[in-house]
């Protein structure tokens, strides 16, 4: 039985992982591409630091009244047509980002309002996106697996980042046709998502039943696992959606994201405007901008292993919302350019590490469309502090001329959540069982 495991576990994983972490690069890249272009964006459309910290948040809001409709409706249509509506949506709002000024005059509405409009709208494309692939994971991998996949899967956050900064820098060199390299970035930026949107159609596979890439015994084997993982969940706990999102542990869960998100979008649409402020290049921006990423996406790939390992889930999460806590505090104290890029190298080991922490957790008591319901809500809920996170920074850094009151703020909200974590309360014993005795006979 083991050697049938490790069959088709390899096969699952070479066959949606790479996939899944290109999807959700392009998407991530669409979501904070925006970071970028306010280092021509602002001056050219007049836009405040507290306008563009605010339309940058409203993306979240869209995405608060959305997530759980959406991800209901993934589970109702299947997660291949609903992924391409996603990408292609979403694509073609970012698009037109490139294009706020010539709108705004065609409207009569003001610049900072198109641009409010188009964050907005860009939320209410992506909604559903990340739980959707969440909720799917979990159609495919067995519950011992699930931080390490999860993890995998939001390696495309750093690399994103990573690989995204520097291009994203260099893309605002670019001029011609009219436009400058902000609205190019969007454009340029923007068209992966809407090619990805078809291939999304014919590559997935909604569920294991219908995997003709699997073979028969891989097939059986798998779902019997599955299905006897879920009967032991139920057994031991059977939630409706209502009751779901009612529950004090997704809750939690929630308020833990919340924090989170609030240093991890804070930073992110402001951490180009604190690098050029070193007093370096457009490109150099993107290269240093890029660094904090590759830390985190290593301590994410390190503490993901730990937790599946231990089965300690809410110390793990714990001890990263405290890194994290501690490094984008402390970027905020210190004022040489070395330290502040090392401290926010710190912070995001944390914020990295962080989501494919936490997610195993709810889905160790949530099944079927619970589950849904619940993964949705707890990253709605979260991806609220995506809107406060930015605005904080935007209006305090136009209130004091720093960013130092905005970064304290974020890391005390980080601790709290952290603080939080401990609090959870998920049978380790029970998850253990499910991974031992999920596994049909032969």
């Amino acid at each position: 039985m083991e050697e049938i495991e490790t069959r088709t576990i390899r096969k699952v994983m070479w066959r949606l992982m790479p996939f899944l972490v290109v999807c959700y690069f392009v998407a991530y890249l669409d979501r904070v591409n925006v970071g970028f272009a306010k280092l021509q964006m602002n001056a050219a459309l007049g836009l405040s630091e507290a306008a563009y910290g605010f339309g940058a948040g409203l993306f979240f809001i869209a995405y608060f009244l959305l997530e759980v409709p959406s991800n209901l409706a993934l589970d109702k249509f299947g997660a291949r047509l609903w992924i391409a509506r996603i990408m292609f949506s979403w694509g073609l709002i970012s698009a037109l980002f490139a294009f706020i000024a010539p709108i705004s005059r065609a409207t009569g509405i003001s610049n900072e309002w198109v641009f409010y409009i188009l964050r907005f709208l860009l939320g209410i494309a992506e909604a559903g996106f990340f739980p959707g692939i969440i909720f799917y994971l979990t159609l495919w991998f067995p519950s011992v697996y699930r931080a390490r996949v999860v993890a995998m899967f939001m390696l495309a956050i750093p690399f994103s980042s990573i690989v995204g900064a520097p291009v994203s820098g260099a893309l605002l060199n670019i001029t011609g046709g009219g436009l400058d390299g902000w609205q190019w970035l969007f454009i340029l930026e923007a068209l992966p998502s809407i090619a990805m949107s078809v291939v999304v159609v014919v590559y997935l596979t909604d569920r294991p039943s219908l995997a003709t890439w699997l073979r028969d015994d891989e097939k059986t084997w798998l779902e019997a696992r599955l299905e006897n993982e879920r009967k032991q969940k139920v057994a031991v706990e059977h939630m409706s959606i209502g009751k779901a999102l009612s529950d004090p542990r997704v809750l939690a869960c929630s308020f833990v994201y919340f924090c989170l998100n609030a240093a991890s979008y804070g930073v992110a649409f402001f951490l180009p405007t604190i690098v050029k402020g070193f007093g370096v290049s457009n490109f150099q921006t993107g290269l240093l901008s890029a660094l904090p990423f590759v830390f985190g996406a290593v301590g994410m790939v390190l503490l993901g292993r730990s937790s599946d390992r231990t089965l300690k889930r809410r110390e793990h999460v714990c001890f990263a919302m405290i890194i994290a806590a501690v490094g984008v505090a402390g970027a905020g104290l210190v004022s040489s350019p070395v330290l502040v890029l090392g401290l926010l190298c710190l912070s995001q080991i944390g914020v990295s590490a962080t989501p494919p922490l936490l997610w195993p957790i709810p889905s160790a008591f949530l099944t079927g469309s619970s589950a849904a319901a619940g993964i949705a809500a707890i990253n709605s809920i979260g991806n609220l502090s995506g809107f406060a996170g930015p605005y904080v920074m935007g209006y305090l850094k136009d209130l004091t001329g720093t960013f130092t009151a905005g970064l304290l703020v974020l890391g005390a909200v980080t601790l709290a959540g952290g603080i939080v974590a401990m609090t959870l309360k998920v049978s380790r014993d029970l998850e253990s069982a499910v991974a031992k005795k999920a596994a049909p006979a032969e």
